[in-house]
Order: C-alpha cells, then sequence, then structure tokens
C-alpha cells in the first residue's frame, strides 16, 4: 500500500482542522500560517532519525561533542589548599556553603594549615530564615499604603521567603550571631530538604503580611504594629526551632587537624566568641568588595540592588561593575596569596556533569536542533535566559606562560563523590560566559578600583534578570 507523504498529510489534518473554525484573530496562527510553517519542516530520513533518538535519550547524551570529551587536565599553576567538601543537599544554601569554605580556609591557612574545622550551616541558617521573616514582615508594613497590585508589595508577597542569598548575607550573620562548629548543631532533614518547610513558612508569612496591611490601614498605632509583628516572628521562632532545632547557646569544643587529631584544649565558646576566635582579630563587615561582569551596564560603576538583603537592618547586596579582564586579575592575585573566593555562575549551561566540566563545547545543542544559538552575554542576561545562580568557591587557575587563563577550579557544595571529586573544572572562554560574581579580600583590590567601589550606587531592583540569589 501506498502512503502519503508526511507533509500531505499533515496539510490535509490542518485544512479538516479549520474547515468549521471561526476566522483567526490578527496576531493568532492562522490556517495559511499554519500551511506555511508545515511547508519549511524537514522531511529527510535523517530528521526522522534524530526525532527517533531524541523520543528516547537525554538530549544531552545526544549532543555532546565527542571532539571536545576527551580526558581534562587536572594540573593547576596555582592552586590553594584542598578542604574537605561539604553538600548542601535538597536546599538552597550554596551562598552560606561558599562563604563558609572562604572563612575556614582562611582560618586553617592562618595556622599554617595544621586546624582545620567546619561550621553548622544549620545553625547559621535558622538565623537567616528569622531574619528573611522579619524582612518580609516589615516590608509589608512599610509598602502598606501601596495598593496589592503594586510591584513592591508583590515583591513580598511572591515569595515571602527563600534559601538562596550572597555573601554579604553571611557577612551580616555571622557577626551578629556567631558561627558554630558542625558537630555542635548537626543538620535536621528540613535544613538538607527545604522545599516542604520553606511552603509553610510563605504560607504563614503571606496570612501575617495580610494582617498586618489591615491594622495599618485601619490606622492602628505603631507600637501596636511593632508588638503585633514581634508575636508573629515568635511564631516563626517556634516553627523554626521545630523544623531546625533549637539554636545553641554555649558549647565546649576542641579544634583538630585534618587527620581527626585533637590539637588544641577543649574551650568554653558562645556563637559570637566562636566566631571571632574564626576571624583572629579581622573584621568580616567592610574588609572586601563584590565586583560582577554585567555587560548591559557601564563598567566601573557601582550598583546597589533594593531590598537585597538577609537582615532588615543589613546592607543591600552592592557590588562594582567590571570587565571579565579586570575580574579575572583580582581573582589571580587572591589565589596567589593561597586565598579562597567566593564566587558565582550559571552552572547549568554547558555542564558536564559526569566529568564535573564546564566549556562552552561540549554540548552541539545547535547542531541536534538543527539551528543557532547566537545570543551573546548581555542578550542572555536581558532575556532571562542566563543569571547567576550558584555559588561556589574558587580555588584555583592554571595559566599559560604570558599569565592568561587556561581554566579554573571551584569547590562545589553538591558532596565529595560528584564531579572531580566534588569540585568542578571550567574552561576559560566558559569561565568569562558564565561567571558573574567574586566578592575579593579589600587586601588584594588595587586602589583605583576601591576607590571606584566608593562611588554613589546606582539603584537597580531586585527584579532585574540578573539578581537572582545564588542556590
Amino acid at each position: 500500500m501506498k502512503t502519503r507523504p508526511l507533509f500531505l498529510t499533515l496539510l490535509l489534518l490542518t485544512n479538516s482542522l479549520y474547515t468549521s473554525a471561526q476566522k483567526t484573530v490578527d496576531g493568532g496562527i492562522s490556517q495559511q500560517m499554519l500551511t506555511s510553517i508545515l511547508k519549511e519542516q524537514p522531511q529527510s530520513a535523517t530528521f526522522r532519525a534524530i526525532s527517533n533518538a531524541i523520543a528516547v535519550n537525554a538530549i544531552d547524551d545526544l549532543a555532546k561533542n565527542r571532539e571536545n570529551a576527551g580526558s581534562i587536565d587536572t594540573q593547576f599553576s596555582i592552586e590553594t589548599p584542598k578542604q574537605s567538601i561539604t553538600d548542601q543537599k535538597s536546599s538552597g544554601r550554596c551562598w552560606m556553603f561558599s562563604g563558609m569554605n572562604v572563612l575556614r580556609s582562611d582560618f586553617s591557612l592562618r595556622h599554617a594549615d595544621s586546624l582545620t574545622v567546619e561550621f553548622s550551616q544549620g545553625y547559621t541558617f535558622f538565623w537567616d530564615q528569622l531574619e528573611k521573616a522579619n524582612l518580609m514582615l516589615q516590608g509589608v508594613i512599610d509598602t502598606a499604603q501601596e495598593p496589592m497590585e503594586s510591584e513592591r508589595v508583590r515583591f513580598f508577597f511572591h515569595s515571602p521567603i527563600g534559601d538562596g542569598g550572597t555573601f554579604c548575607g553571611l557577612a551580616d550573620l555571622a557577626p551578629k550571631y556567631g558561627l558554630v562548629p558542625a558537630e555542635v548543631a548537626p543538620e535536621t532533614f528540613s535544613t538538607d530538604n527545604t522545599a516542604k518547610f520553606r511552603s509553610l513558612l510563605s504560607s504563614k508569612l503571606r496570612e501575617f503580611g495580610l494582617e498586618l496591611r489591615r491594622m495599618v490601614a485601619d490606622k492602628k498605632k505603631a507600637d501596636s504594629i511593632l508588638k503585633r509583628k514581634t508575636e508573629m516572628l515568635g511564631d516563626i521562632y517556634r516553627m523554626l526551632t521545630l523544623a531546625y532545632g533549637e539554636p545553641v547557646r554555649e558549647f565546649t569544643y576542641a579544634f583538630r587537624d585534618k587527620n581527626g587529631k585533637t590539637r588544641t584544649p577543649a574551650k568554653r565558646y558562645t556563637p559570637q566568641s566562636f566566631y571571632a576566635e574564626i576571624m583572629g582579630g579581622r573584621q568580616l563587615e567592610g574588609s572586601f568588595i563584590m565586583v560582577m561582569n554585567d555587560p548591559r551596564r557601564a563598567y566601573h560603576k557601582t550598583y546597589e540592588v533594593e531590598w537585597d538583603r538577609h537582615t532588615y537592618d543589613g546592607t543591600n547586596w552592592c557590588y562594582l561593575n567590571l570587565p571579565m579582564e579586570d575580574i579575572e586579575q583580582l581573582a589571580i592575585a587572591q589565589l596567589r596569596a593561597g586565598r579562597k573566593l567566593y564566587s558565582s555562575y550559571d552552572v547549568g549551561k554547558q555542564l558536564d556533569r559526569k566529568r564535573g566540566y564546564c566549556d562552552t563545547a561540549n554540548f552541539d545543542y545547535a547542531s541536534l536542533m538543527d539551528t543557532t544559538f547566537p545570543m551573546n552575554k548581555a542578550d542572555r542576561i536581558a532575556t532571562f535566559d542566563s543569571g547567576s545562580t550558584h555559588a561556589m568557591t574558587l580555588t584555583a587557575v592554571d595559566l599559560d606562560a604570558s599569565g592568561t587563563p587556561l581554566k579554573w577550579k571551584v569547590e562545589n557544595s553538591w558532596g565529595a563523590s560528584w564531579g572531580q571529586s566534588g569540585c568542578l573544572i571550567m574552561s576559560a572562554r566558559w569561565f568569562r560566559e558564565y561567571m558573574f560574581r567574586l566578592v575579593v579580600d579589600k587586601e588584594f583590590v588595587p586602589e583605583a578600583l576601591l576607590k571606584e567601589a566608593q562611588q554613589k550606587p546606582i539603584m537597580v531592583m531586585p527584579e532585574d534578570p540578573l539578581f537572582q540569589e545564588d542556590k
């Protein structure tokens, strides 16, 4: 039996679908438009074979570029001391893990790598969530005169609380609440798996937010509103205690080396005194600048993201926008001193998970889909196609004879069995396309850039496509 060509079958089907249809509204898909679309569809055996393959295989498996699938060079000309790999599990706390990786690395470096420590993310996360709850409730009070439909009111009610953040959050939380060792305040199921409990917190905060708006509308006195907000935060604190555990107030701890051998006498600490010992007299606040690569905006200018902070009285995320060449030099300078850095990326793009390798030629999606993907970094940001999604700890760089970066290495927080023993290697070209944020100690920043960082920042909105939280 002779079969009709695929195009003819589709055309007949299209005509039958539109036989009794009403006239298409301007801007809709008309019969003429659909006919034109169908005429352009390929009919080759190759197209059918690819379609069949995609139907039963993962796209990444089919798009993998064999020419780029060889062994990875794991040698680096500049590499900081290795430390244990952490695991954020099913939570969006990468910003905290990366920031704490930097702090514990600095601590070990000051003690000639003879002492090591790992911090409790669960302890700090408790206070982060309480502070974010207060930020939302106070933000609702501050915007209570605006209609529910306003952009800023929707901002608070759409996402009342989240896991994500930036290094600025750790810089606000650690000095205020201190730090504790991981074994003193271990993770709970809900700190490792945050989605369900976060949805309960969000529901409660939305309920509380509506009540506070009504209080403002009813012209309740400020002290009455404050009293009610405090009661609400008491409820949130109780929920946090049930899910994350009561925050530790005091503990006894002795520092150990990488082999687990005790190296210091046991000592009694509060979280604040432990933080002070970890910092060794240094102050985290004001010790760093955050630089960023946003090619849509003017370079060598500072920008501040409104409402992007973890505590109501904390610091908004403020950054100096720089070309990638400048950012690379800042990273190299700090790595040369054995110092790791907080950094963030659009980690899902061109990521070979099995090899723990990021390169722009890992996958040839264009050939597989018979199209092109020509957008540059600025276009991808502007259209929400790319932006910072995940923080990792920058640990190494490999330079050629002229000092140009060839590849970079980060410690990830997805467990030691993932990628390159818990690390990720990134080619220099991928780094330039998908790296966004870097936190640099002021010690390694040239005077000219420090001066630029002191400019009055241009305020930008948190809805901007680039200003997603690191998760």
